[in-house]
């Protein structure tokens, strides 16, 4: 086969399934390109490599007694550092959890190793998963591979970065106002938010351990990778309730009929109404947009008519809401009532609902998914300079949180670079319980992308080819 570093997850478990190469291969090839790589960029800050060697041997002794582990036997795959993991430190970039070793897998843990996947470390994230770096007292910060002085974002950074930069082909993030979706457009991967309760949440700890659970509403697990084909596969492994987590339905992912491109009706923004958005980026997108009209039933600019810095600010007071049920409320304001909370999820139902109906009659919605490419290394308190113009740090969430409000699927694809060569990617946001139907609508686009293209200088060592 071509250089085993780069090729994605379901090639990965199908060459070797076939014997063409083995676990072992795969597994030390990866770990050689870690070993090469990961020093400059701090994106996996947990490996385990003397199991993850044990892990590929014993897949393939069944291999060799003609057994499968599942669709991802013997792939090494790495977690965002918020999953528990049983023997593998947890962290969530806290210094309190520092040496915190679970003593059982998450849901989402359990169900990768139970498909044969091989999990071999943690990658990166900001404390409690709270930000747009990832970066944290414990492990430092993690750098973009396409410039080092630039972030990967966050929180789901780590991930996006190790996957941009070959040191492993599959990672599983979690997505609260773009945690997802803001890393793979920095990094021009692929990453993809399901419906909210798509995924259980059971041992993903955004808090140290033992604290009360808050947000049960808004917050996803999704896949990271570098082709749509790998999020399919790895939604289906992971999707579903756990017996532990009860508010994830106990029903299958509904299908995706046929999707002929000539059928479908495509919605697309260049911007939200009073959002801004690199030039670069809106042009980007209305490009890609526009190349679509040849071959799909109707490209349009459309959006529904909602208040976006209404729903901007609601999902604001929620996620204030629900931290501040367990953290102590900031001084000067004032702790929200249960009955303001009530009211607020009584506006979330009418945005949800507007969402719905817009896309009755559109497929997808292609929007951007952050205001502007990666950007420098640099604390909280400094603004994103957006086309010489300053814009609030957190604004930068204004065009993913629409969909962690309503719980919506939304995913990233790569469809090209900036005047300085970092990633542009394109969001694509479908009806609520339509993933696998979205996904399947994200591989026809990505099919009329250029696709991921690794980052300069982080090619392959000889250990990673045949």
């Amino acid at each position: 086969m071509d250089a085993i570093i780069y090729q994605p997850a379901h090639a990965l478990a199908a060459v070797i399934r076939d014997g063409e190469v083995s676990a072992a291969e795969v597994v030390e090839a990866h770990l050689a390109h870690i070993d090469r790589h990961n020093p400059r960029l701090n994106a996996i800050i947990t490996l385990d490599e003397e199991g993850a060697r044990r892990r590929a041997r014993a897949a393939d002794d069944a291999i060799a007694r003609g057994e499968s582990l599942g669709p991802l036997h013997g792939v090494p795959v790495t977690l965002k550092d918020g999953h528990e993991t049983k023997d593998m430190r947890t962290v969530v970039g806290l210094e309190a959890c520092a040496d915190y070793v679970p003593a059982e897998d998450s849901a989402v843990a359990a169900r990768l190793k139970a498909a044969g996947a091989i999990i071999i470390g943690k990658t990166n994230v900001p404390p409690r998963l709270r930000g747009l770096q990832a970066d944290n007292p414990v492990f430092g910060h993690t750098s973009n591979p396409f410039d080092r002085d630039r972030t990967p974002g966050g929180s789901s950074g780590g991930a996006a970065a190790a996957l941009a930069a070959g040191l492993i082909p599959l990672d599983i993030g979690s997505d609260l106002g773009g945690s997802i979706r803001l890393p793979a457009h920095f990094c021009g991967i692929y990453g993809f938010k399901p419906t909210e309760r798509t995924v259980a949440l059971t041992g993903q700890l955004a808090d140290p351990p033992g604290m009360t659970r808050n947000f049960r509403i808004m917050f996803c697990i999704g896949p990271m990778a570098r082709d749509v084909d790998d999020l399919e596969l790895a939604l289906r492994v992971i999707a579903g309730p756990d017996g532990r987590d009860h508010e994830v339905p106990p029903v299958a992912l509904p299908g995706a009929e046929a999707l002929p491109a000539r059928a479908l009706r495509i919605a697309f923004a260049p911007s939200f109404p009073g959002t801004p958005v690199a030039a670069e980026i809106s042009a980007a997108i209305e490009r890609f947009a526009t190349a679509l009209s040849r071959s799909v039933a109707r490209v349009e600019p459309a959006l529904p008519p909602i208040d976006f810095a209404a729903g901007r600010q609601l999902f604001s007071d929620l996620t204030d809401t629900l931290s501040g049920a367990i953290y102590p409320v900031p001084e000067g304001r004032e702790p929200a009532t249960l009955s303001a909370f009530l009211q607020a999820l009584d506006e979330r139902d009418r945005f949800i609902t507007a969402w719905e109906r817009f896309f009755d009659e559109w497929d997808v919605l292609l929007c951007p998914p952050v205001m502007c490419t990666a950007f420098t290394h640099r604390p909280s308190s400094e603004p994103i300079v957006v086309d010489g113009r300053p814009e609030k740090y957190w604004s930068l969430l204004d065009y993913c949180c629409p969909f962690n409000l309503t719980g919506h699927p939304a995913g990233v694809l790569p469809i090209g670079f900036d005047s300085q060569g970092l990633p542009i990617g394109v969001q694509v946001v479908g009806k609520r319980w339509t993933d696998l139907r979205l996904l399947a609508v994200m591989r026809l686009l990505a099919a009329r992308s250029d696709g991921f293209r690794p980052p300069p200088g982080f090619e392959p060592t000889e250990q990673g080819g045949r």
